[in-house]
């Protein structure tokens, strides 16, 4: 259970101060930018390979975020034609540190008791009118029309579907070149983007432990346009999944809006998520790159 000081959520940049240096580390091409469109600051970290440049939190390897929240949200946006590297270091309840990174340089999945490794599939801003079969693209340099991202990974499901082990908590973030970053945040929440606090308060959503987007984490919307058409929202593992997926990609509408998702909880037990017709509409299956190596399921 997260203390009282991360609910009920942690806005990571803004805690840590990491404007200042003193909590966080930058190495290589690291600066600070103010994004128009975003209408904030946004971090720029860029490099002729992705571990020439990174950011850091926090500063030293020895320190600990502490960072118990079962969702990490990253808004980030790779930059065109390049590729990106991010790591995260959690511990599990055992105290066994786990290394989870995803690259659109990795080709495929791979494992270890200690670092799970993870392709990232960049989607292009176009992507919706694709044939069917085009879906699923080969990782690769970013295109040059990719979006704002709202990545969402459920930490705790990660390591129970692919470790069979039990969070503990997230102990460092490294983000390596080539991204725009405008925040990260941790929560036992899951926020929708695109669904304002009136639509949560009539769909009652908080009683199912969803909310929307914290205005100070969301990524802005001009009047008459919509949220989903403007950026990729992408959730890892996907919703409803029981079996393990082996890359992280962008959702695609699924046929049925409105529609009720069983999520597996860490304990093994689902738990029925009704999720709004907003972010229903942009689900869809995760096709598999390959089969995942060397991972034992919890069953």
């Amino acid at each position: 259970v997260p203390a009282a000081w991360q609910r009920p959520y942690l806005n990571i940049f803004k805690h840590f101060r990491v404007e200042e240096w003193k909590r966080s580390a930058k190495e290589g091409d690291v600066a600070s930018l103010t994004d128009t469109r975003l209408k904030g600051t946004v971090y720029r970290i860029r490099g002729s390979n992705p571990a020439s440049s990174y950011l850091q939190l926090p500063r030293a390897g020895t320190q600990s975020l502490g960072l118990t929240g079962r969702y990490f949200y990253l808004l980030f946006r790779p930059l065109p034609c390049k590729h990106f590297l991010v790591h995260l270091d959690v511990t599990t309840e055992d105290n066994q540190v786990v290394r989870i990174s995803f690259s659109n340089l990795f080709k495929e999945f791979k494992s270890t008791a200690t670092w799970l490794q993870f392709p990232f599939v960049c989607g292009a801003a176009n992507e919706d009118t694709a044939p069917r079969g085009e879906e699923l693209r080969a990782t690769g340099a970013a295109p040059a029309d990719v979006r704002w991202t709202c990545l969402v990974l459920d930490l705790p499901s990660i390591l129970s579907l692919y470790l069979n082990r039990r969070y503990g908590h997230l102990r460092g973030v490294k983000l390596c070149s080539n991204l725009l970053v405008k925040n990260l945040c941790t929560s036992d929440l899951l926020f929708e983007p695109g669904v304002t606090f009136s639509e949560a308060r009539l769909g009652d959503l908080s009683s199912r432990g969803v909310a929307p987007m914290p205005r100070e984490l969301a990524f802005p919307v001009p009047r008459g346009e919509r949220w989903h058409d403007l950026y990729d929202y992408i959730r890892f593992p996907s919703e409803g999944s029981k079996v393990p997926h082996n890359c992280i990609q962008k959702s695609f509408p699924s046929p049925v809006a409105g529609e009720s998702d069983l999520v597996e909880e860490p304990s093994g037990q689902l738990t029925q998520v009704t999720l709004s017709r907003a972010v229903s509409d942009r689900l869809s299956l995760v096709h598999r790159l390959t089969s995942p190596k060397a991972v034992s399921a919890p069953w």
